[in-house]
């Protein structure tokens, strides 16, 4: 669609760093990507998005304004990490032996869940929410600690930076072709290229592109009992009817992907060898297809398809 060349050429010139930079103003950290300590470090209220800090909030967020998310109907708003620790709790809970879901309640920003994968050489963080408080890394230091970060796609970029340095600094493993969109940078933020990375402990990241060039699943073997999990954010995601799930360019505006797009992510998830599948939000409770997740892709691929003509 014509809206992918415009993204490639968006994301090629740098306009989006550009952006950023613009937004947050002089406020601006040190080079080697720590904050100076001259300021706060805003999010954004609508996408949970975390700026480096700075003198006053910045005029605007990027990842808002892009047209996969949207900047809320009265405009833009930030708030602050130490507000939101005010407003706000992580519920923890076990979905499965070695796997733990971290929401937020009440709803913040997007209302995506993180995860943690539990593993003898070192748990991984699988996506981010915006809250980080104590009692939420008191409670994952007893299971264990952050060795390593992985977040699918820029809209769960959120306190990446806070949740890194809470656990000694563990990398954040996210594609190059997202670089653009990292709007706090920091040192921990390691960048990868090609389509696949080992991160160890038996997972892997595969890039399918789709909903962003660089967008990222995580595959987990050892997950739904030996049989293979895929943690998948939202691309594909989960629906209503969890016998079905879908792929969009834009979630919230209601944009499809085109086939080419649709034929990649299903070309790269075909080798990966899963039974459930782990979306980005709880519905009806859920949120997981449990059983059976790899013939419900192919089949909602092959659904989309027809439907696009």
């Amino acid at each position: 669609m014509g809206s992918d060349r415009t993204r490639r050429a968006f994301l090629k010139d740098g306009s989006v760093g550009a952006a950023a930079l613009a937004a947050i103003g002089s406020g601006r950290g040190s080079a080697s990507g720590r904050p100076d300590g001259g300021g706060t470090a805003f999010i954004c209220e609508t996408c949970a998005t975390q700026f480096p800090e700075s003198a006053r909030a910045p005029d605007r967020c990027p990842i808002c304004e892009d047209e996969r998310q949207y900047v809320g109907p009265d405009g833009q708003k930030w708030t602050t990490l130490e507000a939101i620790r005010g407003t706000h709790r992580n519920t923890i809970r076990e979905e499965e032996p070695g796997l733990y879901s971290i929401s937020t309640e009440p709803r913040l920003g997007i209302g995506q869940r993180a995860f943690l994968i539990r593993s003898d050489a070192g748990n991984t963080l699988w996506d981010c929410v915006g809250l980080i408080d104590g009692p939420t890394v008191a409670r994952v230091r007893e299971l264990g600690g952050i060795a390593r970060i992985a977040i699918s796609h820029p809209h769960y970029y959120t306190t990446m930076i806070e949740w890194s340095r809470a656990f000694g600094d563990a990398p954040i493993h996210i594609h190059e072709a997202e670089g653009p969109w990292v709007m706090r940078p920091d040192p921990a933020v390691r960048f990868w290229s090609g389509e696949r990375l080992d991160l160890g402990a038996g997972l892997a990241l595969i890039r399918t592109g789709g909903h962003f060039e660089g967008y990222q699943v995580l595959h987990w073997p050892g997950g739904a009992g030996g049989k293979g999990a895929l943690m998948a954010g939202d691309q594909p995601q989960i629906c209503m009817d969890s016998r079905q799930v879908s792929f969009m360019y834009s979630y919230p505006n209601y944009i499809p992907l085109n086939a080419p797009a649709i034929r990649r992510i299903r070309a790269c998830l075909d080798p990966l060898p899963f039974d459930r599948l782990y979306g980005a939000f709880f519905l009806r409770g859920k949120g997981v297809i449990p059983a059976g997740a790899k013939a419900t892709v192919e089949r909602s691929a092959d659904r989309y398809l027809r439907a696009i003509g």
